[in-house]
């Protein structure tokens, strides 16, 4: 790891870094067993299962919204400020989940709080964070740290549903509150170099050549995203438990396999990079990893199903460190910010279209 173009020392960059990745960690252990309990602890507050579709939509239309908003103060602020203050957000929500039973509150937290519904993490964290490791690391470097990143939150994740049987839902959100708490320490202790103030006269706007490219992938995301909203990880677990009657514990055992497949599939990622190029990693493994997914819609039992599942889980999400790769390789540094939130929004936002539907 060298100096950015921040002027960070090695030890600052580092540190970035680290801190980044343990956060992430944190957070997402808490996903992991959260997108697993909070279907399942709704359906028996007595949610029906258009409500639950309801409860993913609502869930994912908050985090595009905090995507949205988080953009100009992270461009004003920092990337520091904006992640204390979304992980001041998750504080809310698990208050709001500790304090209350019904129904719509649990939503409103898991709105407020960012909590992820799929088996991989969107929304305004991860649009803040991958620009912090993007200035943190030399472009040669990105795929293989942000693999690294997303590798972390699929083993935490994983390590989180293999939990959702183990506590109490009270036990369960009090670990989520301790999180989020932590994650406000973790980030207010980043080094962030902020660039010079603008003149109070700035030169006119001028073209950017790279923006009609980043709003063409970020439709192209979108509509991925789209499909994706299908089959996030929360509708897949009540899938299984509505139609196999697999239990929190049952299904605790599946998501921990296939969170672990996922990460180690990660650890694929940069050498096919290497070899194939971003944009052809991307697009390979996505298509058969879509294959696999159909075929769980009509498999004809549990077991059939959860094999299907766990092939997908190797090759779905390969993708991910490349895509945001590209994307920072892309764009030059004052402008990360800008693009790492317009393409997490379009997807976000994609995806929320469609759980509704499911239910």
């Amino acid at each position: 790891m060298t100096k950015t173009n921040h002027n960070m020392s090695v030890f600052h960059a580092r540190w970035n870094v680290g801190a980044v990745l343990f956060a992430k960690g944190v957070r997402t252990f808490c996903y992991g067993y959260l997108g697993i309990l909070l279907p399942v602890y709704l359906a028996d507050l007595g949610l029906s299962a258009t409500g639950i579709g309801a409860f993913v939509t609502l869930t994912l239309v908050g985090s595009a919204a905090l995507t949205w908003g988080i953009r100009v103060p992270a461009e004003r602020l920092g990337p520091r400020a904006a992640l204390v203050t979304l992980a001041g957000l998750a504080v809310v929500g698990a208050v709001l989940l500790l304090r209350s039973h019904e129904p719509w509150v649990i939503i409103l937290a898991a709105m407020v709080g960012n909590v992820a519904v799929g088996a991989g993490e969107t929304g305004p964290f991860l649009s803040i964070e991958q620009v912090v490791i993007a200035r943190a690391v030399v472009p040669v470097q990105h795929t293989t740290v942000l693999s690294l990143y997303n590798l972390l939150g699929y083993g935490a994740a994983a390590v989180g549903a293999a939990t959702v049987a183990l506590g109490t839902p009270t036990t369960l959100f009090a670990g989520f509150l301790a999180a989020a708490l932590l994650q406000v320490v973790v980030y207010a202790s980043l080094v962030v170099r902020q660039a010079p103030a603008a003149p109070v006269a700035p030169p006119a706007r001028v073209a950017r050549p790279w923006t009609p490219v980043i709003r063409k992938m970020a439709a192209l995301f979108a509509l991925d995203s789209f499909a994706g909203g299908f089959v996030l990880q929360t509708l897949i677990a009540y899938f299984l438990h509505a139609r196999y009657g697999l239990d929190l514990e049952a299904l605790g055992r599946v998501f921990f396999v296939a969170q672990l497949l996922t990460a180690a599939s990660l650890l694929l990622a940069p050498r096919l990079a290497r070899a194939l190029g971003l944009l052809p990693t991307m697009v390979l493994t996505h298509l058969v990893s879509n294959v696999f997914l159909i075929g769980i819609a009509v498999a004809p039992t549990a077991a059939v199903a959860i094999a299907l599942l766990f092939a997908r889980q190797l090759l779905s999400q390969i993708d991910v460190p490349t895509r945001q790769a590209w994307v920072m390789s892309i764009v030059p540094d004052d402008e990360r910010e800008a693009a790492a939130t317009t393409t997490t929004l379009w997807r976000t936002a994609a995806q929320a279209v469609t759980p509704f539907a499911t239910g």
